[in-house]
């Protein structure tokens, strides 16, 4: 056999192992499923918890602080609509919200606060406050998985 054909030959097991490995790789992402992005998170407001579930598996758990007297933080089940890794509340004196999820209308959101020491009671003006490091976490996994793959429920 020349080293033409030999090389010839190696050449051609190589694009057919790469093609093997391919084709495995689209049928692995394939039989994953969309409910493997599929994000989940959940406020109790009563405990003034977040866990938030990826593909059905706990992931995270989060000590919050949610609306206090006066600004209730609304329970459902929402779709976010938006997010910012800065938004600025103009309503109240121009507070920063790092790290933003909005999911109503009216400007409820998951946001980052400097006010850690008031996590783990009601103490917003209604938004669902995180300590910096967990809004990060939490939103670069939201950007991650995609914001059309998540969703918030308040209970």
């Amino acid at each position: 056999m020349s080293s033409f054909t030999r090389a010839l030959w190696r050449t051609c097991l190589a694009a057919a192992a790469a093609l093997s490995f391919l084709t495995g790789v689209a049928h692995a992402a394939a039989t994953v499923g969309p409910e493997a992005r599929k994000v989940e998170i959940v406020i109790d407001k009563k405990t003034q918890h977040m866990t938030v579930f990826v593909g059905g598996e706990k992931r995270y758990e989060f000590l919050v602080s949610t609306g206090r007297a006066g600004y209730d933080t609304p329970a459902g089940t929402f779709r976010p609509l938006s997010m910012h890794k800065m938004a600025i509340s103009v309503k109240y004196g121009n507070t920063p919200m790092p790290y933003t999820i909005f999911f109503t209308r009216v400007g409820h959101g998951i946001h980052a606060t400097a006010a850690v020491s008031q996590l783990g009671r009601p103490a917003s003006h209604g938004c669902i406050r995180l300590s910096p490091e967990n809004a990060k976490r939490l939103y670069d996994l939201v950007q991650q998985m995609g914001l059309e793959n998540a969703t918030i429920r308040i209970v």
